[in-house]
């Protein structure tokens, strides 16, 4: 069974472990990513996750030793660029820059160009893996599967339940309204 070891970085040593590893053999950059912690009840904010791999030192059946590290951004803090030690982490910096907002100083992908859209389509606003981003497909249509207790059987009324917001799903009075019929105005007006 292969086990990877995990760390928590401190926020001010994250690119500094990084090459620590690098040089202890961790060469191999696997990935980099971000997960929104920011409804945290303590220090609320961005956990920014890599993962190394040692391709030198197999581990006998279980395979490469591999590390992953965890390091808590708080919002609007800009995240040390690992670009400097492994040039691969660029198109991971910036899937996670425009995924989650979060910026990284000293980002350098040898463009010149700095962070800049990726996967999203020209002219999209928001950043969609954060929890605070509104689903406006859900809000627009209804969600598909099982009805809420006592929903769709109008000859038997059974006691509902309370409704649970997801989280990103807008609550019913978000989105547009409907227009008044002009007939009802109308009628009012008779």
């Amino acid at each position: 069974m292969k086990v990877t070891d995990v760390r928590d970085v401190p926020f001010g040593e994250w690119s500094s472990t990084v090459l620590a590893l690098r040089e202890d053999g961790y060469a191999f950059f696997d990935f980099l990513t971000a997960v929104d912690q920011t409804d945290a009840d303590a220090d609320p904010g961005f956990d920014v996750v890599c993962h190394l791999i040692d391709p030198s030192h197999p581990s006998g059946a279980a395979g490469l030793r591999s590390v992953l590290l965890r390091t808590r951004a708080v919002d609007g803090v800009a995240v040390p660029s690992l670009t400097p030690i492994f040039s691969g982490a660029a198109w991971h910096e910036r899937e996670t820059h425009e995924m989650f907002g979060l910026d990284f100083d000293g980002f350098d992908d040898g463009t010149g160009r700095g962070l800049r859209p990726l996967l999203l389509p020209e002219g999209f606003e928001g950043t969609p893996l954060r929890k605070s981003f509104v689903l406006a497909a859900r809000a627009s249509k209804p969600w598909p599967g099982g009805k809420e207790p006592g929903e769709g059987h109008e000859s038997a009324r059974a006691p509902g339940r309370r409704r649970v917001q997801a989280p990103g799903v807008p609550g019913p009075d978000w989105g547009p309204r409907e227009p008044s019929s002009s007939r009802a105005v109308a009628e009012e007006s008779t």
